[in-house]
């Protein structure tokens, strides 16, 4: 009986090796457990290198590919932590062959030749094929092949010998055997019977060893021809490898191999494509291969498993498209396909077709397999305010709203429950138009709508309907758009003094351009990041009054709310909801604007609405309607309604609609007002209608010992933002008179060019501190009780917002402006201003002591009477401030400072009233 015996295979090393893998270390310690005597690296490389040599067949002492130094013993290797190392660098992309370019130069994406990246180059100098593993039966044996043959029985020895060059096997006490050109199975079978003739009892053994390296010639468009060495059972893959592989302008369907066996043409298609029948790709020693040039090939694009240039078969001018197609993987469609041929005609133009799978294709032709109507078909889409968008088919659950929704829980919590809308494609003009729907009554199982392919069932949160009344949606109601922010330009420049600084342009002007210079635009509309508020914009300008009943909400503009994803994605779907909307306003919990369907009770309207408040007056609710007809005319029709019974759902509600509900009467006002300082019971207080000061001062509990009424701070928020309109009117006009006093010393050419300029920049200085100015706010008014008490004309009444700042009794005066030493004097009984005056040393040179006024505790001014003619002024009461101005008379030329100290004067007495407020508080 034998044994083949195989040999265990041999890793080899490669030309380039990896960078992530090292190569083996020699072991620490011998077999046996002692230790081996240490090496030097290089010494270990060589004999590794060796062992490698010896197991690939390799002569000893050859050539052999390089191997990178190995690591010292003891080594560990890097931790997982550590980043790996770099990779090789990218191999540089391929230049396009002739006949890439020829498609290129006619398709859309290049393609490349199909099957030429296959042959990969093999390593220089060593035969290529299989040299270990099994090897078949019917091997042919060579000379130089190595054969071991093993005898067991009466005679037992191991014999390793060689093929002679005369194709002789010697073997002991055996006559010799021819064994070139036989199979391994018949040279097994003259030994096994030899063996039984001459050797009895004996039995053999035969396997092969080291197999010889045989040679073929490969020419042709290969890229390395010539004789390259093989391994014995190497094919022509392995020869085309060993050649460095077929150039692209090499046919890869008619390579002839040609020898002693005869002649023969191999395709190669069916061993890379997989399509056709198996090739035979042996070789023997001495054949030659020849790789012709390439036949005619097609392109074949688009929606194909492997787009590519294919050859056609060899020697065909054409080939049906499917079977090209099935070399491509076939189409990634199973049906609806169709295949656009461009061929070109008899001048050479480009030509255009579509074809079958049979219609033939000829060499040059490019085929784009493309779907035959891509389009989505049968499909229905889920969106909105639902747990996750989904796409369904048409039919089944899909055929119907309340089939599509079933399962109530793929809406979210807090939907719009009033309306949701199907966004429905019309099949005759392909136009999208939005139907709506009551999503309640749906969940309810009450409705039901039946779907149409493509339609697009939004649902709305109940945020989405919310933001209807946002300020940013009534700004678009009434054409506003967010412009930039361009300063206009003055009409004229400034006239500029030589030698000094430029006078700026007033605040909130940019300087005029020079004579002949480019003109700077104006503010240009900068859009709006919603397209939804856009279109909004452009219709409510369009149409002043088709939004008119969401016009008269009045909500607050506070803040800008970003738009909300529903109506990014559908744009036009903000219109069609305030066309549908009813403006529900007054003592509503949510009071807004909401979508209904037409004959919506006003019960749901409510319900998503909150409800009403508990002060709700239900016996006059105002409901305002326009006809539905489409008249000329359009009158107004407003209708109170008694609903004190509750019946809201006998209500019937239509787009349009105005609901007011309004406030039952109470006598309480809209907020509080504050009292701070010396009260007995100071705080904050909320006010009944037509509630008076004194009233207020008794219900805190009175005064206390301590306070001064003659000081008490009054401050209202409408008086305030009256002072604040002041302040800006005197700022534009101190601009207005600056331009004109530099206009006018610029005509009469003076020569005080620097101080005007100087002049100019303190005024817009002083302009500018106006700006910014904050106005107390402060009424004079009597806080005495006792006065209030005998004067009723003089109780103040209250108002929301109003704050009462009740001082404590002060023991000093103050003296400020040119004065020698400004500050606060105690206070005398009796004295007046000039007195004080003489106190604070008296005034500075430039005094205008004619000018000087007093700040009275209450908020007053008066006439300081410092004046040679003004015998002394009145008596000055402790709070006060007595202000001493700068003449102005040295500075005649500059008549607009007379007005700035009139303004400064203004200035003044607001900072005394913020100082008298700011003490108030603090005690």
């Amino acid at each position: 009986m034998l044994v083949q015996m195989v040999s265990m295979p041999v890793a080899r090393a490669q030309n380039h090796p990896s960078t992530l893998l090292a190569p083996p270390s020699l072991p620490s310690t011998l077999p046996g457990g002692a230790p081996l005597q240490s090496l030097p690296p290089s010494a270990q490389q060589e004999i590794l290198q060796r062992l490698l040599d010896a197991g690939a067949g390799r002569p000893l002492g050859g050539p052999s590919p390089a191997l990178p130094p190995a690591p010292p013993r003891g080594a560990n290797p890097p931790p997982p932590g550590m980043a790996p190392p770099p990779p090789p660098a990218a191999v540089p992309e391929e230049p396009l062959s002739p006949v890439e370019q020829f498609f290129a130069n006619r398709l859309t994406q290049p393609l490349r030749q199909f099957g030429y990246d296959t042959f990969r180059s093999g390593p220089g100098g060593a035969p290529v094929g299989n040299a270990f593993g099994n090897v078949p039966d019917d091997y042919m044996i060579g000379r130089d092949d190595e054969l071991v043959i093993a005898l067991r029985g009466r005679s037992r020895q191991n014999i390793t010998t060689r093929v002679t060059r005369e194709g002789m096997l010697i073997l002991p006490d055996l006559p010799p055997i021819a064994a070139a050109g036989r199979t391994l199975r018949d040279l097994r079978g003259e030994l096994e019977s030899r063996a039984q003739r001459e050797l009895q009892g004996s039995e053999v053994f035969l396997s092969l060893g080291q197999l010889r390296q045989v040679t073929v010639f490969v020419g042709g468009e290969v890229a390395r021809p010539g004789v390259v060495p093989l391994a014995p059972l190497a094919n022509v893959l392995d020869a085309l490898v060993a050649a460095s592989g077929v150039r692209k302008s090499g046919s890869l369907r008619a390579v002839r191999v040609e020898g002693p066996g005869g002649r023969r043409i191999v395709d190669l298609y069916p061993v890379i494509a997989g399509e056709g029948a198996a090739p035979d790709l042996t070789l023997r020693e001495g054949d030659r291969i020849l790789v012709p040039p390439i036949g005619g090939v097609v392109a074949l694009g688009g929606e194909v498993s492997r787009p590519a240039i294919y050859e056609l078969p060899a020697g065909g001018a054409q080939a049906p498209l499917g079977t090209m197609l099935r070399l491509a993987g076939d189409a990634l469609r199973p049906t609806g396909n169709r295949y656009l041929l461009e061929t070109t005609d008899g001048e050479g133009r480009r030509a255009f077709r579509e074809i079958s799978l049979s219609t033939p294709m000829r060499r040059g032709d490019a085929l784009l397999v493309q779907p035959g109507s891509d389009v989505q078909s049968q499909q229905l889409r889920l969106s909105g305010h639902v747990v996750q968008p989904t796409t369904r088919a048409m039919g089944g659950r899909g055929a119907s709203l309340r089939g599509l929704l079933a399962d109530s829980r793929l809406v979210r919590p807090d939907p719009y429950a009033r309306m949701a809308v199907v966004l429905r494609v019309d099949a005759r003009s392909r136009g999208r138009r939005f139907q709506p729907f009551d999503l309640a009554a749906l969940l309810q199982g009450r409705t039901d709508l039946p779907l149409a392919e493509g339609d697009d069932v939004v649902i709305l949160a109940l945020s989405d309907v919310l933001w209807l009344s946002s300020p940013t949606v009534q700004r678009a109601l009434r054409g506003e758009t967010e412009t930039s922010t361009v300063p206009p330009t003055l009409p004229v420049a400034l006239p500029q003094p030589r030698g000094a600084t430029p006078i700026p342009p007033p605040q909130g002007f940019t300087a005029a351009p020079p004579p002949g210079g480019p003109q700077t635009g104006s503010g240009l509309p900068a859009g709006l990041d919603c397209p939804a508020l856009t279109q909004l914009a452009i219709a409510a300008r369009s149409s002043p009054q088709r939004f008119g009943h969401a016009r008269v909400a009045g909500f607050p503009e506070i803040g800008a709310l970003p738009c909300p994803q529903v109506f990014l994605d559908y744009p036009a779907l903000l219109t069609f909801l305030l066309d549908n909307s009813v403006l529900l306003t007054g003592e509503a919990r949510l009071p807004g604007l909401y979508p209904i369907i037409d004959n919506t009770g006003l019960d749901a309207l409510l319900a998503v609405a909150g409800g009403v408040t508990d002060t709700a007056d239900l016996s006059s609710i105002e409901l305002a309607r326009e006809p539905t007809e489409q008249t000329s005319a359009i009158p107004l029709s407003r209708t109170l309604l008694d609903l004190r019974s509750r019946n809201f759902q006998a209500v019937r509600l239509s787009p349009r609609d105005g609901i007011r509900i309004p406030r039952g009467f109470g006598d309480r006002d809209t907020g509080p007002v504050s009292l701070v300082g010396e009260f007995q019971r100071p705080g904050i207080y909320d006010i009944r209608r037509g509630e008076r000061l004194s009233e207020l001062i008794a219900r805190a509990g009175g005064l206390t010992p301590q306070a001064y009424p003659y000081g008490a701070v009054f401050t209202r928020e409408s008086v305030r933002n009256r002072q604040q309109e002041g302040f800006q009117r005197t700022a534009r006009e101190l601009e207005t008179g600056l331009m004109q006093v530099a206009a006018g010393q610029a005509v009469v050419g003076t020569r005080q060019g620097a101080d005007i300029a100087g002049a100019v920049a303190a005024g817009r200085e002083m302009a500018a501190a106006l700006r910014e100015a904050r106005a107390a706010g402060r009424m004079v008014v009597e806080a005495n009780p006792v006065v209030l008490a005998g004067r009723p004309d003089l109780d103040v009444l209250m108002e929301p917002g109003d704050l009462v700042v009740m001082p404590k009794r002060p023991n000093e005066v103050t003296v400020v402006g040119s004065v020698q030493n400004p500050g606060s004097l105690q206070f005398v009984t009796g004295w007046r201003a000039s007195r004080y005056v003489t106190a604070a040393g008296g005034t500075q040179r430039f005094a205008d002591q004619s000018r000087a006024f007093l700040v009275l505790p209450n908020g007053t001014s008066a006439p300081a009477g410092l004046g040679s003619w003004q015998q002394g002024g009145p008596p000055v009461p402790p709070g006060s401030l007595v202000i001493v101005p700068n003449d102005p008379s040295p500075f005649e030329s500059w008549g607009f400072l007379r007005d700035m100290t009139q303004v400064a004067g203004q200035l003044a007495i607001s900072a005394a009233a913020l100082a008298v407020i700011t003490r108030g508080s603090g005690n």
